[in-house]
């Protein structure tokens, strides 16, 4: 397919050039693993549905509402160690194996450590964005918010939310973007290789944006395309796109990292 990279010279392990239109492969076999593991994916995207809600009336609660969008914003950012489940439904499906929702759920037990340890690099990072966030936000609209009524107007549709608009979206952008190439495939190769360490699996990954950038830039727009989609609906897209773009996060891990044997 390309000439392959290599992320360590010791190990056997090699990132593939691919090509441009690549991510689009990457969702039609995505979509083929949510149709043949429905009720694991639906189960998986109806939790995400719930959680937006119940994250939302939290915030309302607290009168945090102007946090929303910043702290939905997770399923960017750690949606692929949520998806751990969905990715043991493809690597099983490829092995001709149904997966059970019991079997999804506890996938990570195959790389427990190292899986969790790129959790809490993204869940350090998740909350780092929304306590940037926040301060963005105050420094806007200083340390009064405005009222529920009103803040969709003041934030999107005022003179004034401009700047906070365009500065929010490029801070958050950074803020995705270094989760992505730090999550791009590290998590499936956890999955796949019990012996992989954390830091092999990071290497991996962001040599994989690195090299395949055009490409893994394509793949990172769609990701946000899609979970954008989910979340104008009321979050009830959710249920769709986050278990469709878990499912194609594993073949861009195939597609992108090859291992070979020692010596081959």
């Amino acid at each position: 397919m390309g000439q392959a990279v290599p992320v360590f010279a010791p190990k056997p392990l090699q990132i593939r050039r691919i090509d441009l239109d690549r991510p689009w492969t990457w969702l039609a076999g995505g979509w083929r693993d949510f149709r043949a593991n429905l009720p694991v994916g639906l189960a998986y995207g109806i939790l995400a549905v719930v959680s937006s809600y119940l994250l939302t009336l939290g915030f309302i609660m607290l009168d945090m509402l102007y946090l929303v969008l910043p702290a939905a914003a997770g399923f960017l950012l750690l949606g692929p160690v949520l998806a751990v489940g969905l990715y043991e439904a493809s690597r099983r499906r490829e092995q001709g194996l149904s997966t059970s929702l019991l079997e999804a759920v506890t996938a990570f037990r195959h790389n427990p450590v190292q899986i969790a340890l790129v959790g809490v690099a993204l869940l350090l990072l998740w909350f780092f964005w929304v306590r940037t966030a926040a301060l963005l936000f105050f420094l806007y609209f200083g340390l009064e918010p405005p009222s529920v009524e009103n803040l969709i107007v003041d934030t999107f549709l005022s003179t004034r939310g401009l700047p906070f608009l365009v500065i929010g979206t490029v801070v958050g952008a950074l803020f995705a973007f270094v989760a992505f190439a730090i999550s791009a495939v590290s998590i499936p190769l956890l999955l796949d290789r019990e012996e992989a360490s954390v830091m092999e699996a990071i290497a991996a990954s962001v040599r994989a944006v690195q090299t395949n950038f055009a490409a893994m830039l394509l793949w990172g727009a769609l990701i946000v395309v899609f979970i954008a989609f989910g979340m104008v609906t009321f979050f009830l897209g959710l249920a769709v796109t986050l278990p469709l773009i878990g499912h194609a996060s594993w073949h861009a891990y195939r597609d992108l990292v090859m291992v070979e044997e020692q010596g081959g």
